[in-house]
């Protein structure tokens, strides 16, 4: 069986009942050693033991920091917000110390929080997951890539934030474990900023310090309303041309401007069929992540707890098996 570690999704389904109380104990400030910068000469053992002791806890101190915890609640301060596109903009959210980064895993993601007043006066949260578009091992600051949806309260709160403003963030909260589970041919169906997770992994595979899947194969069919709507363009095409043999990315879009030559529509069983592994291939995982409509259609919806429900859609229609597909 493929590892399915899915607290993420598990976390949305029950913060809406119960949030947690943000405990405001993340420190403003954090202290840092000061290596020893003495020009004595050492004549004693005991001294010499004394500054290798501490020279290893210098360099212990200059590991990297998780800025996150998946325990509470905290506030980071929104830093920059560049625009990508007519409806989505780049989000980067300081860390405590430039010695901090995410923490992340691949794959996971992190929720959000945001505060509202309840009818009756008491206070509500809205409770979103995000995966970061920046890589894990970043230091000083995260990234989120976060399209504006009219109707969604939380893309309308954080497209609504000022920097200096700050947002609540929780996690890492593990989806897929890729290093129990990694595959030799992945399948990838991603539409709009259902790419991130995508993103997490393909980076993942394709890192020059990963020697583990030299040989796995990637196909991403990437589907869009408008080629305008194509996030992180440059940096999928970029793998596609590194490794051609290995990384495959098909676009799908609905609304094709003049001289599109790509696929036009919806993601249909032929396209599938014909791009990606079967369902009889060996070491093979699909992942799929979208709007709900669209991962309905694929797969099938997850279940009211946010695991992943039943196989249906176009996965089951051309034989998949359950163990085989894997929703973000």
């Amino acid at each position: 069986m493929t590892p399915r570690i899915d607290t993420c999704s598990k976390q949305v389904a029950g913060a809406t009942r119960s949030a947690r109380a943000y405990h405001g104990s993340w420190p403003k400030t954090v202290k840092r050693s000061v290596p020893w910068s003495g020009a004595a000469t050492v004549a004693a053992l005991g001294v010499i033991g004394t500054t290798c002791f501490y020279s290893n806890s210098v360099f212990a101190d200059a590991e990297p920091k998780p800025a996150f915890s998946p325990e509470e609640f905290r506030a980071f301060e929104l830093d920059t917000v560049l625009p990508v596109n007519h409806n989505t903009k780049k989000f980067r959210f300081k860390l405590p110390t430039n010695e901090h980064v995410s923490g992340l895993h691949v794959a996971s993601c992190v929720m959000t929080r945001c505060p509202y007043k309840k009818e009756d006066g008491s206070t509500g949260y809205i409770i979103r997951p995000y995966t970061p578009v920046s890589r894990e091992e970043t230091p000083g600051y995260v990234e989120f890539m976060i399209k504006y949806y009219p109707e969604g309260k939380m893309s309308k709160h954080i497209h609504n934030l000022k920097p200096g403003d700050s947002l609540e963030i929780k996690g890492p909260m593990a989806k897929y474990d890729w290093e129990q589970g990694r595959r030799k041919n992945v399948g990838m169906i991603a539409g709009g900023t259902g790419i991130t997770p995508m993103l997490q992994l393909i980076r993942k595979i394709f890192s020059e310090k990963n020697t583990k899947d030299t040989d796995t194969k990637v196909t991403l069919i990437f589907a869009n309303q408008t080629e305008e709507d194509i996030l992180i363009r440059d940096e999928l095409e970029g793998y596609a041309k590194k490794y051609p043999d290995r990384f495959k990315l098909v676009h799908a879009i609905d609304r094709p401007s003049k001289g599109w030559t790509g696929h036009v529509g919806y993601v249909t069983p032929d396209l599938v069929k014909e791009h990606l592994p079967g369902p009889d291939t060996p070491d093979t995982i699909v992942f799929c992540c979208g709007p709900d409509a669209m991962l309905a259609a694929l797969a099938g919806a997850k279940a009211p707890d946010k695991s992943q429900g039943p196989l249906e859609g176009v996965l089951k229609q051309l034989n998949y098996p359950q163990d085989k597909v894997y929703k973000f």
